[in-house]
C-alpha cells in the first residue's frame, strides 16, 4: 500500500501547515487502524513547525505537552494533537527521555517510536505512506515487533511491555520471537516493575475491555508483569476446583479469566468483578468426603474476595465509586435463587444487592459460567431460565412499588422522635424493625399501621 486517503479535514488542516512553508503527517494509531481498515478514532499530527509555529497557524491551541513539542489543536471541532518531529536521548528513569530534541525529518521521528505498526506516517498532502521499518507487512503478518533493537525500546520505556501485551489482547496480534523475549529481560523487567500504578491500571483497563482479555492476561502471566502489581493472582493459578461433579474444567486462574472472556465487553467493571469474583478461593479451599468421593469447597470466597478485590483496586488508585461497585458485586455474586424463594425473599434479596444492581450482578453470574468451560452459556440452559425467572418476579414487585429501604417507609425518624423516640441507636432500631415489618407485609406500609407498630416497639424496648 503506498497512498491512503486523507480525511477532508486534515487535508485543510494541511492547507494551513502547506501555507506557511510546513509539512504535516498523520502518525501513530490512526494509521495503523487506516491500514487495517478500520476507522481511526483519533488523530495525532507530526509537523516540521516548531510549538510556537503551530500556535501561530491556529487560532485556538493548547500547549498540552509543550516540553515536548505537543501541543493540541482546536480545529473544525475536533482535537488534534499534533508534535514536531523529534529525537530522544537516553531515559534515565525509564519513562522520560532526558532531553528532547526537534529532528529534521519524518523518517528521524518515526525511528523513535514504539513499534513498526506505529512507526508509519501519512502525507496529509497526498496520502503517501512513509515505512522505514516494514509495519505495513508487520500488519499484513499480525504481528508486533519493536522498532530496531526491543531490549533497547524496553529500557526506554517501562511501560512498552505492557503496551506490546496490550496491543496484542486488543489487535489479535502476536508478539514477534526477539520482542518477547526481550519482556522477559532481566533489566527490562526490572523497569518495568518501576512504571507508576497509574499507568500500569490505564493499560490493565484497556486489556479488560479488548474483545478477549484472557490474552492479554495469560501474557501478563506468562511475563511476570501480572505478578509485579497484581501478585494476589499467582495463588490462583494451580488452585484445582474441578472434581467429580463436573462443575469445572479449570483451575481458578483460567476460570476467572475465561469469566472476563464472558462478561459483556462495554461493561468494564462487571468485566472486572467476574475476574476478581474467585480470587479468594485459593485461601479457603478445603477437601472433603461426599459418598466415598472428594470433593472441594470454597466456603466464604466471596467476602474475602470482596476485600482482596477492594485491597488490589485501592492500590491500582481506581476511584472509590468503581471500588464499591465491583466489591457489592464480587461480594453478592453467590447468591442461590429457587422458585420456592417467598416474594418476601425475593425482596429482601433486593434490599441487599439493590434493584440498579441486580442486572450486573446477573451478568457476572453468566460470565461464572461461562468461565467454567469457556464455553457460551446458552439460553435454553437452567441458568439463564433461573436469572429470567428471578427477573420477572422483580420486576413484579417493582411494578408494585414496595418498601425496599428506610426512605420508602410512609414514616420516617421525625415522626418517631414527635412520639417520643430518642435520637440514637434506639431510633435505628425501630425503624430497620419497620422496614422488616413491610418487607413481610407491604400493606403495612401506611403511617398509621407502622405508628402503631412502633409504639409496640417502643413499649417493648422500655
Amino acid at each position: 500500500m503506498k497512498h491512503l486517503k486523507v480525511p477532508e479535514i486534515l487535508s485543510k488542516m494541511n492547507a494551513i501547515f502547506r501555507s506557511n512553508g510546513h509539512e504535516a503527517y498523520l502518525v501513530g494509531g490512526a494509521v495503523r487502524d487506516m491500514i487495517r481498515g478500520k476507522q481511526a478514532a483519533d488523530w495525532d499530527i507530526a509537523t516540521d513547525a516548531s510549538p510556537a509555529e503551530v500556535c501561530a497557524m491556529f487560532r485556538r491551541v493548547v500547549p498540552t505537552g509543550i516540553s515536548h513539542g505537543t501541543v493540541t489543536v482546536h480545529f473544525m471541532k475536533h482535537e488534534i494533537e499534533t508534535t514536531t518531529y523529534r529525537t530522544e536521548s537516553a531515559y534515565s528513569d525509564g519513562r522520560h527521555p532526558d532531553s528532547v530534541a526537534f529532528a529534521a525529518s519524518i523518517e528521524e521521528d518515526l525511528s523513535r517510536r514504539d513499534f513498526t505498526m506505529n512507526a508509519i506516517a501519512m502525507s496529509l498532502e497526498n496520502g503517501e505512506i512513509v515505512d522505514p521499518f516494514g509495519g505495513q507487512n508487520d500488519i499484513k503478518q499480525k504481528i508486533i515487533r519493536a522498532v530496531g533493537n526491543a531490549r533497547e525500546r524496553f529500557l526506554e520505556d517501562g511501560l512498552r511491555p505492557v503496551r506490546a501485551i496490550r496491543f496484542s489482547s486488543q489487535l489479535g496480534f502476536s508478539l514477534e520471537d526477539s520482542t518477547f523475549s526481550a519482556i522477559m529481560d532481566a533489566d527490562v523487567r526490572h523497569v518495568t516493575e518501576r512504571i507508576s500504578l497509574e499507568r500500569f491500571r490505564d493499560e490493565f483497563v484497556k486489556i479488560i475491555k479488548s474483545e478477549k482479555p484472557s490474552v492479554g492476561l495469560k501474557l501478563l502471566e506468562k511475563t511476570g508483569i501480572l505478578g509485579f502489581f497484581i501478585p494476589e493472582f499467582s495463588k490462583c493459578r494451580g488452585c484445582i476446583q474441578g472434581d467429580g461433579r463436573g462443575f469445572h474444567d479449570f483451575d481458578v486462574a483460567d476460570h476467572i479469566f475465561y469469566a472476563c472472556d464472558g462478561a459483556p465487553r462495554e461493561k468494564t467493571l462487571v468485566r472486572l468483578a467476574a475476574l476478581f469474583h474467585d480470587i479468594a478461593k485459593p485461601d479457603v479451599r478445603r477437601v472433603e468426603k461426599l459418598n466415598d468421593a472428594e470433593i472441594f469447597t470454597f466456603y466464604d470466597h466471596e467476602n474475602g474476595g470482596a476485600e482482596k478485590t477492594r485491597n488490589i483496586m485501592m492500590r491500582l488508585k481506581f476511584s472509590n465509586a468503581e471500588i464499591d461497585t465491583v466489591c457489592h458485586l464480587v461480594k453478592n455474586h453467590m447468591f442461590h435463587y429457587e422458585s420456592s424463594w417467598s416474594n418476601a425473599a425475593v425482596r429482601r434479596f433486593l434490599m441487599r444487592v439493590g434493584k440498579e444492581n441486580t442486572e450486573d450482578l446477573f451478568d457476572v453470574r453468566l460470565a461464572d459460567v461461562f468461565g467454567m468451560h469457556n464455553a457460551p452459556v446458552l439460553a435454553t440452559s437452567e441458568t439463564v431460565k433461573n436469572l429470567n425467572e428471578l427477573s420477572d418476579r422483580i420486576k413484579a414487585i417493582e411494578a408494585e412499588e414496595c418498601a425496599l429501604s428506610l426512605k420508602d417507609l410512609a414514616v420516617n425518624g421525625t415522626d418517631l422522635i414527635k412520639m417520643g423516640v430518642k435520637p440514637g441507636k434506639k431510633l435505628g432500631w425501630i425503624l430497620n424493625e419497620l422496614l422488616e415489618s413491610v418487607v413481610d407485609e407491604p400493606e403495612a406500609n401506611t403511617r398509621e399501621r407502622l405508628l402503631f407498630i412502633a409504639q409496640r416497639l417502643l413499649e417493648r424496648a422500655q
